[in-house]
């Protein structure tokens, strides 16, 4: 029965009032209390049924951010074997994570293996001393000291590179577009090649204009090229930070140039790109991190006092871990956000070997021991390998790790 059929009904029930016969009093309306007081409970209800509603949603809200916080410092006692396969050349072999497979690549060839550690591609060449870049689905194998590059996909080999002069440092666009280092001498060159190994760009540079190159880093659409430089200025060593734009924008340039840094006093190291917009330097005393489509600028830099020992990075965070001289902790993690805004800071007690990004987590390792880390500064796991000694960890999944060793290759489930 509806609502509107139970006032009716009510109201047919209403007590009926007659008035003795021949008076000629004013007929008067018959008492609506009982309606009022059913429309009072309806009303009652109503709100009881809102403070109800109101309370069951808190506590889902409550719920969600409790289980949010419980998985934010979720942290693991130890893990499992899931799949264990043998690799006669683990030793000789390196390892790098391309996309969600393990590309594996060495002086004899190169192989894209699943998750599982099948083979889905492998590609013979020959390299004295293979290095590997990588920039979502495209990746460039280069022969450093060599004259050889050889540019991948996920669906196998694209493009091969030949150059006249020795490879240095090589990096590679998403569309497959490599740019590279190349040593002639007291001279250098930067180079940049399409695909099919056609030169695009080249550039000459020595030590006094505009230095000698150290690092260099394309933005993930090709256009933009930073590079480090070691310079001299006013007889003292400089880092010289210059960006490059192969668009229309960087057409009436010189050398295609749109802007430049100085840093007297200080070295930089290391450029990369993040994205298409950002770029960081990282300095030997802090970073800069520069922001434009066209013209790249200084957005922040951030100086720290004490030594660096090692960076790590993704699209959307820098990382600096430091040595502690003081605290509980050996070594200290700092996480900061593209703007330069320090996010966390975490104590590592693990003396590492390599740290990187892994898909949002953070992985160090030594030969026998690793750690994970959020990139909220939260361990979720460190331990001792059981066995073997530690070449490389990816993440493949929320709890599940690849590990290659010497002789092997493990798949672990944290636990």
């Amino acid at each position: 029965m509806d609502f509107k059929q139970k006032i009716k009904d009510i109201w047919a029930k209403r007590p009926q009032f007659k008035l003795p016969f021949g008076k000629k009093e004013e007929i008067q309306e018959a008492p609506v209390g009982s309606v009022m007081e059913y429309k009072e409970r309806v009303s009652r209800h109503k709100r009881k049924l809102l403070i109800r509603t109101g309370i069951a949603a808190a506590v889902v809200v409550l719920a969600a951010v409790g289980g949010k916080l419980l998985i934010d410092k979720w942290s693991y006692n130890g893990y499992k074997i899931v799949i264990e396969s043998s690799q006669e050349d683990t030793v000789s072999a390196k390892y790098a994570q391309f996309n969600d497979n393990i590309l594996k690549y060495g002086g004899d060839d190169v192989t894209l293996m699943s998750r599982q550690g099948e083979n889905l591609w492998s590609e013979a060449h020959t390299m004295e001393n293979p290095e590997v870049e990588i920039c979502q689905e495209m990746c460039v194998v280069y022969d450093k000291k060599g004259t050889t590059m050889s540019v991948f996909d996920i669906s196998g080999k694209v493009g091969q590179i030949q150059t006249s002069l020795p490879i240095l440092k090589a990096t590679v666009a998403k569309q497959g577009v490599v740019a590279a280092i190349l040593e002639d001498g007291e001279t250098t060159w930067v180079n940049v090649y399409d695909v099919d190994g056609d030169e695009i760009v080249t550039g000459k540079t020595r030590i006094d204009s505009p230095g000698y190159p150290v690092d260099l880093s394309l933005s993930d659409d090709g256009l933009l090229m930073a590079v480090s430089y070691l310079s001299v200025r006013d007889n003292k060593p400089a880092g010289y930070v210059a960006f490059y734009n192969f668009g229309n924008t960087g057409q009436n340039q010189m050398d295609n140039m749109v802007s430049a840094y100085t840093y007297t006093d200080t070295l930089v190291p290391e450029t990369e790109y993040l994205g298409n917009s950002t770029a960081v330097a990282f300095r030997d005393d802090g970073f800069v991190i520069y922001k434009g489509r066209q013209i790249p600028e200084e957005q922040t830099t951030v100086e720290v006092k004490d030594d660096i020992l090692s960076t790590f990075y993704d699209e959307d965070n820098i990382g600096l871990v430091f040595r502690n001289e003081e605290g509980e902790h050996p070594y200290r993690m700092e996480i900061y956000n593209t703007s330069g805004t320090l996010k966390y800071t975490a104590g590592l007690d693990i003396s590492f070997d390599h740290i990187s990004v892994s898909k949002d987590q953070i992985i160090l390792f030594n030969s026998n021991e690793f750690a994970i880390y959020t990139l909220k500064g939260v361990c979720r796991y460190q331990g001792t390998l059981k066995e073997g000694i530690i070449q490389n960890v990816f993440k493949m999944a929320r709890n599940r790790y690849i590990v290659v060793m010497e002789g092997g290759i493990e798949t672990i489930k944290l636990n």
